[in-house]
């Protein structure tokens, strides 16, 4: 049976109205361009997968806790400043059907803005001492920006072969979901036995098949024993 975003969204839907606005006093700023970009930014928001991902996890093993709330900000925050620096490498004017950051106030805010974002990330986690997630987000960082590169020589050379396409998407898209779901999952890997080093396609199918037992009352119960 097909499940709809809004299915998916169902268990965590209170959780993720407490995250939105977790996210935007995280991205507030005195400086008045900065904070216009910043609302710009939140009012054309995505999907919001990775933070979604993260709440569900959480939501298996308990209550979803403060912590839950940082990591599921700080994943957010750091894909969105590496949208907006992909938009400046790309060169694109558009993103999610609307302008891009660069295409409204240039590459120099626009690359600026990025690393605001970045940085907002690494306080949020500093912040409220959750090192750990700190260190795995920052893998993720060092995996994206190790397949944009590589994705750029390989453009330049046209010789990619299939393994190289498939190593690049890995690094650029796949990276970022497996260490979402390394941060709550990492918890929990032994009651869904999982290996924490699995693959990305392993961890997302192993979530969601988890939370359509979720709708259980009594696997319900016992998961609500638990904490992240």
């Amino acid at each position: 049976m097909k499940r709809s975003l809004q299915d998916i969204k169902a268990p965590i839907a209170a959780e993720l109205e407490a995250f939105e606005k977790h996210f935007r006093d995280s991205v507030r700023s005195r400086v008045a361009l900065l904070d216009k970009i910043m609302h710009y930014i939140v009012h054309r928001k995505g999907k919001q997968m990775r933070p979604i991902f993260v709440l569900l996890s959480a939501k298996m093993c308990g209550d979803i806790m403060p912590k839950t709330y940082t990591a599921a900000s700080l994943v957010e925050l750091l894909h969105t400043a590496t949208l907006v620096h992909d938009d400046v490498v790309d060169d694109a004017h558009q993103r999610r059907g609307m302008f891009s950051i660069n295409a409204l106030w240039k590459n120099k805010i626009a690359v600026l803005v990025g690393d605001y974002l970045l940085s907002r990330g690494l306080l949020v986690a500093l912040d409220n001492e959750a090192y750990d997630i700190l260190q795995i987000m920052s893998r993720a960082v060092r995996d994206m920006s190790e397949g944009e590169l590589l994705q750029i020589e390989k453009a330049r050379r046209l010789d990619i072969s299939e393994e190289v396409y498939f190593d690049i998407i890995s690094k650029k898209t796949a990276s970022l979901m497996l260490y979402v779901t390394i941060n709550t999952v990492t918890g929990i890997a032994c009651q869904m036995r999982i290996e924490p080093e699995s693959n990305s396609t392993t961890l997302v199918n192993s979530i969601i098949l988890e939370m359509q037992g979720y709708q259980n009352p009594k696997r319900r119960e016992n998961r609500m024993n638990k904490k992240f």
